[in-house]
């Protein structure tokens, strides 16, 4: 019963089976190939952007850094929530891939930034000039660290701002797949259509072994990318296996149907959990993420039957008396019986 991140999860069966596929003969080198030609058009398709620049990396933080490194200079200033995992969890690789730009944290309940908190942080962090730097660019995560979603109109209205203060849009999409999922509406719209101009698509968290896809929907800035991918070693020589991991995700739109399931696994503990006496859900569940805070009791006993999940926040006294914050998570291989197997030991 492991909820305690989609990381953990296998991969799945018809992504492994391309990987096998793949591995047949011998191929060019560093995308070169026809696999990832392939997989490249297919994600042009499924976001209608025909001339978007589409590479592949395989890791979520060289992803996100290797995209903010495009827009933001050393000495830029790049705004995200207080608990993006830009800021949180990739220890300094944005600032270093930027050359030191300067992270912004804009706060906001349930991972989401508004547009009045996002104009009061450009206004607190000055115009730019030589000594206070130059704002260059908003960084938005969807689904966000507390599994909440942006939509549409949420997007449009933040990106409107930055664009109009002459800044570029990134979006960090480790789980976009289920946003999309969440919000039933076509990719394209929850991205370049609402403003953003790169985009990190996630696939690891979402049944693929190792894979990261960069949706550069302004193709001029894309050579630029090469270069830095090489430099920032983040450009794989078998690149076919990042390729085949993608065309298999999107293909008969598995990669939505994994994310469905996720959230709906999701929905389904975050129900069971909230008839248990004490237990209180912290966080409207959108995704596959579930908050919640449960007594001490409640705590021994998920630990005692062997349930894998953190503390939300990570700094919680596990040795004291009060209620504890949790974080579970589901992934595509999430059971039903996982869930229900839970909530019973729980009980």
């Amino acid at each position: 019963m492991n909820f305690a991140s989609d990381n953990a999860g296998g991969v799945h069966p018809r992504i492994m089976a391309a990987l096998a596929a793949a591995n047949d003969g011998h191929v060019p080198a560093y995308g070169g190939d026809r696999i990832t030609r392939a997989a490249q058009d297919l994600l042009r398709e499924v976001f209608d952007a025909p001339d978007a620049a589409v590479h592949f990396v395989p890791t979520g933080t060289a992803a996100n850094a290797l995209s903010l490194s495009l827009l933001a200079p050393g000495w830029g200033k790049v705004f995200c929530h207080q608990d993006a995992h830009i800021q949180t969890s990739e220890t300094g690789a944005p600032e270093f891939f930027t050359g030191g730009a300067k992270l912004i944290t804009v706060p906001g309940t349930g991972g989401k930034i508004t547009p009045e908190a996002l104009t009061e942080a450009l206004i607190l962090n000055g115009r730019d000039s030589v000594h206070a730097g130059q704002n260059v660019a908003l960084s938005l995560t969807n689904a966000t660290e507390w599994g909440t979603v942006y939509d549409v109109e949420e997007i449009a209205a933040l990106t409107a701002i930055a664009h109009a203060q002459g800044m570029a849009c990134h979006m960090d999409g480790a789980r976009f797949a289920n946003a999309l999922a969440s919000l039933d509406v076509a990719p394209s719209d929850l991205t370049w259509r609402a403003g953003i101009d790169i985009l990190s698509l996630g696939g690891t968290k979402n049944g693929c072994m190792g894979v990261e896809a960069v949706l550069i929907f302004d193709p001029a800035l894309s050579d630029e990318f090469e270069f830095r991918r090489k430099r920032g070693g983040a450009l794989v020589s078998k690149h076919r296996f990042l390729a085949a991991q993608v065309l298999a995700w999107l293909e008969g739109d598995l990669w939505l149907q994994m994310a469905r399931h996720a959230n709906a696994m999701a929905h389904e503990l975050a129900l069971g959990l909230s008839r248990l006496p004490g237990v209180r859900i912290n966080q409207r569940v959108e995704t596959n993420a579930v908050f919640a805070t449960v007594p001490r009791e409640v705590y021994s006993r998920a630990r005692a039957t062997g349930m894998s999940f953190h503390l939300w926040p990570h700094t919680q006294d596990e040795a004291g008396d009060e209620p504890l914050s949790i974080r579970l998570v589901c992934g595509w291989d999430t059971r039903l019986e996982d869930v229900t197997g839970a909530l019973a030991a729980l009980a």
